[in-house]
């Protein structure tokens, strides 16, 4: 018979697979001597199993459940059902990862009519007693018989008006025992059924409805976001039940062992007395700091700082720790490794490592590359004068500006039509996530620092403010006010940081990012132990000089066309492009020459001797015309209202140029390599720009290291034509300039036909650099643009494929061209540089991999360098790793 049902002291903190995270360090905590209230974890297998038999628990499963059950009351000495010494337990989830908020949970469970009444006498606190029924009954109506949360919040409110009260605690026994009712009749009303009394049938529809959650719409998305396989299934605890809403000398609480903002080394936390556990996370009321709980109950403090102490070195990181107080006594009910943002997770690994707790390469290898977006972007400009509208809880640091929007769905709905949006609610609820993805930033009137939006945000590495009690949000309205003067309404622009919590009205100016002291030790482990070089791109002298101060070994792409994108030059560019003589191209083309050779002057400064690509240009030349049906809009005007004019003959020439030039399929045709073959002066020209360059630069002592890129060859003639032409040009400036020069010319690989055909056109190259983007484009035959805006969504979501593969690199497809063309370009010249510079240089996965298949380096934009050079020393790491496994098997 399968194991499906372990009781705590069953398991160990390695067994998350079956146990899930928060069922393995449960029975880790228990393991280690930590007052954790008893129970039993039903496992991950046992949730496929569950779908596997239609959404039904097995006899199998029942079994090993009831006999799970049987054992916590041997232990408690309580029993489920009885109305003398009734047990309560929770229902929670536990997937294998983190999912804070995603899926469901109950509380309470086991009470009816009659066990309320003995846990009333047992505790001698009615108040206490039928305060928990209630919320048992509106969370197991929430969860499981999916009753709006909304009906039963609303019979409350109107309690407390009518009975004059202004929070929850003020409601005696008698009081909650006609919300009860009121409860138990909403329940009647909406579902057509009676709220169960069972407790053994509460606690199997509590089981069914937490696997369940598992595929609730939340979940699918944070998994999505998160990268969480949704093969893996989730575990249910089952725990007896202890009591934070007891009376004031009882009370619950969230905390970190280090602040998951900052870093800090110092407790980070709240707590409420005198309430659940759910009161703290949904942002009902506002809790206290935790260090107040030294002054409340001092003794429960200090056993829990030790409690802290003792977690973070058994598990060598920052615990995220749930507790409970009842009547004055500690019980630990979760720890986790808590989530944090990237400024936090950078810090503490690499205090860790200075105490000497785990190694640099630990350190290294814990950095969430995916969080490290929210340090390199900008933040609200320090010369700024601050006039806050508003202050809140900075629950997750960066600065954001966006019109406020009030509802999840609009904020996804703005964000689809190209607005940035701030969400603002009293609070927020799991089933908002996919506004808090949408938004810039989210803002709460209620809620901590531990509230949901909070725990969300941070962990998306998105800004985020709470607890701003000032602001009085009318949704139906769709506005909120600060005091009584002042109004926003949706769609009115707001400024929030989350590293103060203020929120002002309008724009900020916004200065960019600088790296922290402890980010730029970590870069510096990282640089010693990859092996992989990390560029990146970069289209003029700025970009450079931000890659080479993010730590850029060099550019692997500079993208010659956006140097021709300048409103000063465009003119210029138009009449090359309309010459219908060589003389007026050649003309238009010397007038280019000295702004290129400018930016190319600027690049190599920059970068201070490391090595330079350069691509010639690329695109097709309809690109640097008017749009065709805006001109053609132009031209009927004119003929309408000025028929003879000479701004009519203009217009007309114009759009008969971008008429002869216009293609059924651009990316397909006359651009790349093939521009350069039919019109060769305009590559001859910025050959020769490049090289003035060079020898400009090399005069003022400074060194030079070109590398010049011919794109889009899909055949070796076509470099070779194009590689002569380079070499021509140079010995026409040496001998202008009497400067000699060393130099590389190599070639863009993005045909496939190139790839397979590596070994041919490695005789013409000294380099190769992959170019991911238009290699995806003519692999898959997708239009980029086409597909990431029609269908290429829906074939993520249908999983029709893994995951954009203009994101993450297709390894399956697109990677064993570029495997074919590094293999085939090697044979012929074993030395043959090879790099990617597709905007996959940048992806953590995409790194791994061309480590893995020998490229010297990747090359990324400028404000990735970071995440690149560390993701690549994360690859060469997670080799080193592998390797001795390797070399035992290899042995045996």
């Amino acid at each position: 018979m399968s194991k499906f049902v372990y009781m705590f002291d069953e398991g160990n903190s390695g067994m998350k697979e079956i146990l899930g995270g928060k069922g393995a360090n449960l029975a880790e905590m228990i393991r280690i001597g930590l007052p954790v209230p008893y129970g039993f974890t039903i496992s991950t297998e046992a949730c496929n199993s569950y779908y596997a038999a239609g959404k039904s628990i097995t006899s199998e499963i029942e079994f090993q459940l009831l006999d799970a059950l049987n054992r916590l009351e041997e232990k408690t000495g309580k029993k489920l059902g009885d109305p003398v010494n009734p047990l309560l337990v929770s229902v929670r989830s536990g997937a294998v990862f983190s999912m804070p908020g995603m899926m469901d949970t109950v509380l309470n469970l086991g009470l009816n009519d009659e066990t309320v009444e003995g846990l009333a006498k047992l505790t001698n606190n009615p108040r206490f007693a039928y305060d928990s029924y209630r919320r048992f009954i509106q969370m197991f109506s929430d969860v499981v018989l999916g009753v709006d949360g909304f009906y039963f919040e609303q019979l409350l409110e109107e309690t407390r008006e009518q009975k004059g009260y202004s929070s929850d605690p003020e409601l005696t026994a008698d009081d909650w025992k006609e919300v009860i009712k009121g409860y138990k009749d909403i329940v009647k009303k909406r579902t057509r059924k009676a709220f169960p009394k069972d407790p053994k049938e509460q606690l199997f529809l509590s089981i069914n409805a937490v696997f369940d959650s598992w595929n609730n719409q939340r979940a699918i998305v944070y998994r999505r976001l998160q990268k969480i396989p949704g093969h893996l299934g989730t575990a249910v605890n089952i725990q007896g039940m202890v009591f934070g809403n007891m009376g004031n000398d009882s009370g619950t609480g969230v905390a970190f062992t280090r602040n998951p903002s900052s870093g800090e080394r110092k407790l980070y936390g709240e707590y409420l007395i005198n309430a659940q556990g759910e009161d703290v996370v949904a942002g009902i009321r506002t809790p206290q700091p935790i260090y107040a709980l030294q002054d409340e109950m001092p003794e429960v403090y200090q056993q829990f700082v030790e409690t802290c102490h003792l977690l973070e070195e058994h598990y060598r990181d920052m615990q995220d720790i749930e507790f409970t107080v009842e009547r004055g006594k500690l019980f630990i009910l979760q720890t986790r490794t808590g989530k944090r943002t990237a400024q936090a997770a950078i810090r503490i690994a690499v205090e860790l490592v200075e105490e000497e707790i785990i190694s640099k390469k630990e350190a290294i290898l814990r950095i969430d590359l995916d969080q490290l977006n929210q340090l390199l972007h900008r933040r609200i400009d320090d010369s700024y004068e601050r006039r806050p509208l508003t202050m809140g809880l900075p629950a997750s640091p960066g600065a954001a500006r966006g019109q406020v929007v009030f509802d999840a769905d609009e904020a996804e709905a703005l964000t689809k039509d190209g607005k940035k949006v701030i969400l603002v609610r009293p609070e927020t609820t799991p089933d908002d996530i996919h506004g808090i993805v949408a938004a810039q930033a989210t803002v709460t009137s209620r809620g901590g620092m531990t509230s949901h939006a909070a725990v969300v945000a941070r962990g998306m590495g998105k800004p985020c403010i709470c607890g701003c009690e000032s602001l009085k949000i009318d949704l139906k309205a769709k506005q909120f006010k600060v005091g009584e003067m002042i109004t926003i309404n949706q769609g009115d622009m707001i400024t929030i940081d989350g590293s103060t919590g203020e929120i002002m009205l309008g724009e900020t100016p916004m200065i960019e990012p600088q790296l922290s002291d402890e980010f730029k030790l970590l870069l510096t482990w990282a640089d010693e132990e990859r092996k992989l070089g990390v560029r990146a791109n970069a289209d003029n002298p700025e970009d450079a000089e931000k890659a080479f101060e993010f730590g850029a070994g060099g550019i692997g792409l500079c993208r010659t066309e956006h140097m021709f994108m300048d409103t000063k030059r465009i003119p210029i560019v138009q009449d090359m492009i309309l010459a219908e003589t060589y003389e007026e191209r050649t003309d238009a083309l010397n007038k280019l020459l000295p702004m290129q050779r400018d930016d190319f002057e600027g690049i190599f400064q920059a970068m201070q001797g490391h090595p330079v690509t350069i691509r010639l240009l690329d695109p097709p030349l309809h690109e640097f015309l008017p749009d065709k049906e805006e001109l053609l809009v132009e031209v009927t005007k004119l003929q309408m209202t000025d028929p003879n004019s000479k701004k009519l003959k203009e217009k007309e020439h114009l759009l008969r140029k971008v008429r002869q030039l216009e293609e059924f399929n651009p990316m397909l045709g006359h651009r790349g390599c093939r521009l350069g073959m039919i019109h060769p002066e305009i590559y001859v020209m910025q050959a020769k720009a490049i090289f003035y360059a060079i020898a400009k630069v090399m005069q003022i002592g400074i060194d030079v290291k070109p590398e010049i890129m011919i794109p889009l060859v899909g055949h070796v003639n076509e470099l070779k034509e194009m590689r002569q032409l380079v070499i021509d040009a140079g010995m026409q400036v040496t001998k202008e300039t009497g400067q000699e020069y060393d130099y590389l010319i190599g070639t863009m690989i993005e045909i496939p036909r190139a790839a397979l055909t590596a070994d041919q056109i490695a005789k013409e190259a000294d380099f190769f650099s992959f170019g991911t983007n238009d290699l995806t484009q003519t692999t898959f035959g997708y239009s980029r643009d086409d597909a990431e805006g029609k269908f290429l969504q829906s074939y993520i979501e249908n999983k029709v494929l893994p995951e954009n593969p203009f994101a993450v690199l297709d390894q399956e497809g697109v990677g064993q061209l570029v495997e074919t063309g590094v293999k085939l370009g090697r044979q012929t010249k074993p030395g043959l540089k090879t790099g990617i510079c597709g905007e996959h240089g940048g992806e953590k996965s995409s790194i791994q991999f061309c480590y893995d298949v020998g490229l010297d380096y990747v090359s990324c934009s400028p404000y990735r360098v970071p995440l690149a050079r560390l993701a690549a020393a994360q690859a060469t790491i997670k080799r080193e790793q592998k390797q001795p496994i390797k070399e035992l098997l290899d042995q045996i």
